[in-house]
């Protein structure tokens, strides 16, 4: 009854809070787009000499523990900047322990084994880093899309006649998020007096893509040796894109090993839910006998070595 009276609880709060989300997303989404829209458009007035140019480091619901594993060699706060999330390593840290307490308190209330709960607890804590992993692997995809067309702006506007770091600034204001964000960064950062080489060393830092790199070392040896950078700027534009046309090949032809990992990673659960719907007495057994148990575990856990094994097969570098 303890268990179901729980399982009631939490299953109200959850759809009640998804209807109440729901509700009042799209009105939040557009006074959020408002506000940044009104902050960008914002100029500084006159009449604020207070107003300090030093860079703000946002602080979370734990500022020491921000100030001990938030510095620039963090792992986390590298990782939290190039996810482009508004969040700080406390809030991560809150949410693993959190997300750990709730994955570890569900599975108790389901599996009587004593170790099962830890397990739970262990891969809960890991999700918000997953999920930070998948904010930053989606906007690097991002970035690596819109990437030559940025790389063409900064050769058109060098070839009109504009610096270097004047072509920067347009990109930042005419190319969208993450582009434009990263550009902007870096042109501020020319603006309040940092060597070109460490600004473009950070672009490389903060977006850690094999294109950019290119980018960053080709513009530092044009500025050693000389040399036509629009041209040069061209070129790269070109390879970056032929290099897509070669990926989206791969894809094509890894698109049934692809296929294949994913029916193999839910053709077991599937099969487990229509036998129980057609005999329940006799997939009853494998969730309360001890060695069924066991055996849910052990196809678990081969289930996600096989996946990312097929994964790691059919990944091809490019």
């Amino acid at each position: 009854m303890l268990a179901a009276v729980v399982v009631f609880v939490l299953v109200t709060v959850v759809v009640l809070g998804a209807f109440a989300g729901a509700k009042r997303l799209p009105g939040f989404l557009a006074d959020r787009r408002l506000d940044r829209r009104l902050r960008e458009v914002a100029h500084i007035r006159e009449d604020k000499p207070e107003q300090s140019f030093v860079r703000e480091r946002r602080e979370g619901p734990l500022p020491g523990v921000d100030r001990y594993i938030g510095g620039a060699n963090s792992s986390l706060a590298k990782l939290i900047e190039q996810s482009g999330v508004a969040t700080t390593p406390s809030s991560v840290i809150l949410g693993s322990l959190g997300a750990a307490f709730a994955v570890g308190l569900l599975t108790a209330l389901f599996v009587r084994q004593p170790w099962a709960w830890a397990i739970a607890g262990v891969v809960g804590a890991t999700l918000p880093v997953f999920w930070l992993k998948h904010k930053r692997s989606s906007r690097l995809k991002r970035f690596e899309e819109q990437f030559p067309e940025a790389l063409d702006l900064l050769s058109r506007a060098i070839r009109a006649g504009h610096a270097f770091q004047t072509a920067m600034g347009m990109v930042a204001d005419e190319l969208p998020p993450p582009v434009g964000v990263e550009f902007k960064k870096a042109f501020d950062q020319q603006n309040f007096g940092l060597p070109l080489k460490e600004t473009l060393n950070e672009l490389g830092n903060r977006v850690p893509l094999l294109d950019v790199k290119f980018f960053v070392t080709a513009v530092l040896i044009q500025r050693e040796t000389g040399g036509n950078l629009s041209e040069i700027l061209d070129n790269l534009a070109h390879v970056v894109r032929e290099r897509f046309k070669i990926l989206r090949q791969v894809r094509v032809h890894t698109a049934h090993g692809r296929f294949t990992g994913y029916v193999l990673l839910a053709l077991p659960a599937v099969l487990g839910i229509v036998l129980a719907w057609l005999n329940p007495q006799h997939m009853d057994l494998l969730f309360k006998e001890h060695m069924g148990q066991m055996m849910i575990m052990g196809a678990i856990v081969m289930q996600t070595i096989g996946y990312i094994w097929i994964r790691k097969v059919i990944k091809i570098e490019v």
